[in-house]
């Protein structure tokens, strides 16, 4: 992503936020073909990807007076496409295993050179979010992520309480899903904060 293009993706979401329809419909044409391939490349039903595209758009439509894009558009968009999988995934099973959440990201990511580079945007932007996280908070939740630790052993290794542990991790998700945008969610940060 160039830097004029990230700068003619501000002017949009600004034309957006001033209800210019004509934007919404510029990054519809840019955007949803990448999107719907990657949507497709997980679900392999074009009616469902269909579906889940308009959704974002129509989303972005409803919320453009408050839509705040910390990240670049497409990563935004990624992230929102890529949430909505999710909730597809769930709505047909009630569990979700950790190797499908394992598969799904090899899958999306590579799915499209687009989505590769999507995908590497939206992991630098956690990365950014994680390092300006306070000293303490950002070492729980790096253990926690990066370690693999349990809540327990975190809470032994640095002789804190595991409700203190609990704390600086959910301050953490909580700032990674604020920068997100408002589609992302919690669920949402911890399965891409994993991959980081």
């Amino acid at each position: 992503m160039t830097e004029s293009q990230n700068l003619n993706d501000v002017e949009l979401i600004n034309r957006l936020k001033k209800d210019d329809e004509s934007a919404l419909t510029e990054i519809y044409d840019k955007y949803w073909k990448p999107l719907f391939i990657s949507s497709y490349n997980l679900l392999k039903d074009k009616e469902v990807c269909e579906e889940i595209i308009q959704d974002i758009f129509i989303d972005i439509w409803k919320n453009r007076e408050k839509i705040q894009i910390q990240i670049s558009l497409n990563s935004y968009l990624y992230a929102s496409t890529r949430y909505k999988v999710f909730n597809h995934f769930r709505k047909k099973n009630n569990e979700i295993r950790v190797e499908l959440f394992e598969s799904l990201n090899k899958r999306f990511q590579y799915a499209t050179p687009e989505t590769k580079m999507m995908h590497k945007e939206l992991v630098l932007q956690i990365e950014g979010i994680v390092a300006s996280l306070p000293p303490k908070c950002k070492e729980v939740y790096k253990m926690s992520r990066d370690e693999q630790l349990s809540h327990k052993e975190i809470s032994d290794k640095l002789n804190i309480s595991t409700k203190t542990v609990e704390n600086h991790i959910t301050k953490a998700l909580g700032v990674i899903k604020a920068s997100l945008g408002y589609s992302a969610t919690i669920d949402l940060a911890l399965w891409v904060s994993e991959n980081l």
